[in-house]
C-alpha cells in the first residue's frame, strides 16, 4: 500500500517501512510524528484521490536532524569587478513510514 502525502509543502509517494529526507520538522529526534495531508491512496490494483485529502493519516518516526551537501552561488558581473560568493546547506530530517491508515 502507498500514499501520497504533503509533509512541509511537498509531495511524498511513501510506503510502509520506508525511509526519506524531508524538510527539517520541529519535532525531537525519535519522536513520532503524524500527517494528516494524504492526497491519495492506493495499492492492490485500486487507488482513492482526494477531493482535495483523503480521510486517513500517515504515522512516522524521527530518527535523525541532518544538513544536505553544500550549494556554492557566485554571482558575476563581467567587467565590472562585481563578484559574490556564498555557500548554502539545507537542513533535512529523516523520518521512518510506521503505518498509513
Amino acid at each position: 500500500m502507498f500514499a501520497i502525502v504533503e509533509i512541509a509543502g511537498q509531495q511524498f509517494k511513501v510506503e510502509q517501512g520506508q525511509e526519506i529526507f524531508v524538510h527539517r520538522l520541529d519535532a525531537d529526534e525519535g519522536a513520532s510524528v503524524s500527517f494528516d495531508k494524504v492526497l491519495m491512496t492506493g495499492g492492490g490494483g485500486s487507488a482513492t484521490v482526494g477531493t482535495p485529502t483523503v480521510a486517513g493519516s500517515v504515522k512516522a518516526t524521527v530518527l535523525s536532524h541532518l544538513k544536505g551537501d553544500k550549494v556554492i552561488v557566485f554571482k558575476k558581473k563581467r567587467r565590472k569587478g562585481y563578484r559574490v560568493k556564498n555557500g548554502h546547506r539545507q537542513s533535512f530530517s529523516k523520518i521512518k513510514i510506521d503505518s498509513i491508515a
